[in-house]
C-alpha cells in the first residue's frame, strides 16, 4: 500500500476511535440516567446477575436435522450447533445484548462473538480447551458449524492456544510471584488493557459463554457471570428430554424439549428489552430454517 495511502487509513481509524473507547469497545454515551448512575453504585457484574429459565419444543429442530444430515456429512449438524447460530444471530439482532461494564463504565462491544469449553476426552483425567468463534454479519448455520468443526478439533489435537499457555506459565511461577502477577492482571482487565496475547482465546472476553451441560447428561441450570473479562451473557443447555405438554383441554402430548438458562448482567438493559430478546432466540430455536440466513438478516418475531 502507498505510504500516503496507509498514513489516511490510520488517521480515519484513529479519529473513529474516541476519547474513553477501549481496544474492544466504544464507550456508551448517549445514556439515561439510570443506567449511568447503576454501574457506579452497583460495580460487580456478578452482584447484579438475572437468571432466566426457557425450555426450547425441539419438534421443529429435529426435523430440520434429520433432513440436514441425510446427505450424511463428515460432521454432523446437531442441536448444540443450532443453539450457538442461534444465539449469535440474537446478539446481532440484539445489540444491547453485546454490551459491558468495566471500571464502572458501560462499552458496546466491536464484534460479536461466542465461547465455550471443549472436553479433550470423555473421562475424569481429560483436560478441557477453550474455543472461541469470532462471528461475522455474513456468517450462518453452515458458517457456524464449520467454525466449531474447525475449533473442536484444534482443540482435541492437543494444540494449546495463546489462554492456555498464559495459565499454564501462571502456575509454573513461584505462589507469591504468579498470585502478583495475577494481580496486575486483573487491574489491567478493569482498564482494558489486558495484553491482546493474553486473552485472545479468554472465553470471558466473549459475547457469551455457552455450556452444553446436557453433554454430559446434566440439567440446566444457572451459572454465575465474572468479574474478570467483560462477558454479560451465560448459555447453560440442559440434557435433551421427552417431556409432556399440555393443551387448553388438559390433555397432553410428550415432545422432545431442552432447558436453557441464561445468566445475564442486567445493568446492561432493562426488563422489556430481556424479554423480547428471549422471544426472539425461541423464534430461532422454534424455525431453524431461519438460520440459513444471514445472522444480520431482520426476523418477525
Amino acid at each position: 500500500m502507498h505510504p500516503f495511502l496507509t498514513g489516511a487509513f490510520l488517521w480515519k481509524k484513529m479519529k473513529r476511535k474516541k476519547f474513553g473507547d477501549r481496544r474492544d469497545a466504544a464507550l456508551v454515551r448517549d445514556l439515561d440516567a439510570m443506567h449511568f448512575i447503576m454501574p457506579v453504585i452497583y460495580p460487580n457484574r456478578s452482584d447484579n446477575e438475572a437468571f432466566i429459565s426457557e425450555r426450547i419444543d425441539l419438534t421443529a429442530v429435529n426435523d430440520y436435522l434429520a433432513e440436514k444430515n441425510k446427505e450424511n456429512p463428515e460432521y454432523k449438524y446437531n442441536l448444540f450447533q443450532i443453539i450457538v447460530t442461534a444465539v449469535l444471530k440474537t446478539v446481532t439482532l440484539r445489540p444491547k445484548m453485546n454490551r459491558f461494564i468495566a471500571n464502572k463504565n458501560l462499552y458496546q462491544r466491536n464484534e460479536v462473538s461466542a465461547a465455550f469449553v471443549v472436553k479433550k476426552q470423555f473421562s475424569d483425567s481429560s483436560e478441557e480447551g477453550l474455543a472461541f468463534i469470532h462471528s461475522r454479519p455474513e456468517y450462518n448455520l453452515d458458517s457456524i458449524h464449520n467454525e466449531i468443526y474447525r475449533k473442536v478439533s484444534k482443540c482435541r489435537r492437543d494444540e494449546k492456544n495463546s489462554t492456555d499457555k498464559v495459565m499454564d506459565l501462571f502456575n509454573k511461577l513461584p505462589r507469591f510471584i504468579a498470585k502478583a502477577a495475577i494481580e496486575l492482571m486483573c487491574m489491567l482487565d478493569r482498564h482494558g488493557k489486558v495484553p491482546q496475547s493474553f486473552i485472545a482465546s479468554d472465553p470471558f472476553y466473549s459475547s457469551v459463554v455457552l455450556s452444553n451441560l446436557g453433554s454430559i447428561k446434566l440439567r440446566s441450570g444457572y451459572h454465575h457471570l465474572t468479574n474478570w473479562g467483560t462477558t454479560s451473557v451465560f448459555v447453560v443447555i440442559g440434557e435433551k428430554k421427552l417431556r409432556p405438554y399440555y393443551n387448553a383441554d388438559g390433555s397432553f402430548t410428550m415432545r422432545d424439549s431442552v432447558d436453557l438458562g441464561l445468566t445475564v448482567d442486567e445493568r446492561i438493559a432493562d426488563g422489556y428489552y430481556f424479554s423480547k430478546t428471549i422471544r426472539l432466540l425461541k423464534k430461532l430455536l422454534e424455525n431453524p430454517q431461519l438460520l440459513e440466513d444471514r445472522l444480520d438478516k431482520e426476523v418477525e418475531y
